[in-house]
């Protein structure tokens, strides 16, 4: 019985479920596989990577979907879909990355469609639907916290937690609501351990006037694929970036730093615990492998009891 890779719901012998085609296109009535291995898209990533807007470490391409011809297919310019092939340095990062959204949305987080692909040869690749665009080829302004900031890919990791709060407090429409939702990824990023949310992995959206945070993307549990991370958070929050306690998350960010009062905090713990059984759920039926499913559940576990 196979499991569909957009909306983990049993499907047969189908690969993927009517309702995770539908929800790429409603016309949609299947999906062939990428006509590249998971090396190719890797060097196809490689080759494109000048010609395209989206970078970062992480392999990537911009695709579109055509209904037509029912696939994704690769383009350079004008694409709707940023698509992540299996890294051959860090193992299962697609699966990963996909859950960890989905965990995201279960806590109530905003984030863009996503699912997962198949190639040629059986891997899967990750694939998300571009939250900056719209129409035809028309574009969300969108600037990431490092551009925001002054800072550069180079520079993304030398800021502090407490140096981002005046960012929200500057550009965002309402910031007490965005700040409400920054913390609520704090958190979230903590519990699932994800240590690489750096300055480039935050950013601010403006639509029909108004500024906020845009929706959470790159949410992976970074520290199960890194052998060993030496640090917890990518920016540093009180001077450090491990050994945590309850107090510096709440007191001392939440409170004092981004001026949230008991209530709004109480509602973002709450919706952690409330949410705890879902996350369990989904690890169990993702695609990972056992090991790796163990290993997210152990982490998930041990941070959950810091608060």
């Amino acid at each position: 019985m196979n499991r569909c890779p957009i909306t983990y719901e049993l499907c047969g012998t189908a690969k993927y479920s009517g309702r995770g085609l539908k929800m790429i296109a409603p016309k949609l009535t299947d999906l062939k596989d990428l006509p590249y291995s998971a090396a190719e898209l890797r060097r196809e990533s490689a080759n494109r990577a000048k010609k395209l807007s989206i970078q970062g470490v992480q392999p990537k391409l911009s695709a579109t979907v055509s209904v037509v011809d029912q696939e994704f297919k690769i383009v350079d310019q004008f694409g709707t879909y940023i698509i992540k092939p299996q890294n051959d340095l860090f193992p299962q990062l697609p699966e990963n990355e996909d859950l960890t959204m989905r965990m995201a949305k279960a806590y109530g987080l905003n984030v863009p469609f996503h699912g997962m692909v198949y190639a040629k040869d059986g891997s899967l690749s990750y694939f998300i639907k571009r939250f900056d665009r719209y129409g035809k080829g028309k574009k969300y302004a969108v600037e990431d916290f490092a551009q925001l900031t002054g800072n550069t890919r180079d520079t993304k990791y030398r800021f502090t937690m407490e140096r981002v709060v005046p960012v929200v407090d500057e550009f965002c429409s309402f910031p007490v609501v965005e700040k409400a939702d920054f913390f609520k990824r704090i958190i979230f990023c903590y519990v699932t351990g994800n240590e690489d949310m750096h300055l480039k992995n935050f950013s601010l959206i403006t639509k029909n006037g108004k500024t906020t945070l845009a929706p959470a993307y790159d949410l992976l549990n970074s520290t199960i694929s890194i052998k060993n991370p030496e640090e917890e958070i990518a920016l540093t929050l009180k001077g450090k970036k491990s050994n945590f306690i309850a107090s510096d998350f709440i007191g001392y960010y939440a409170k004092e730093r981004l001026q949230l009062n008991d209530r709004i905090i109480e509602v973002i713990l709450g919706d952690m615990y409330q949410a705890t059984p879902k996350w369990k759920e989904l690890i169990a039926v993702s695609f990972l492998s056992d090991e790796m499913k163990e290993k997210y559940l152990n982490l998930l576990e041990s941070r959950l009891k810091l608060f």
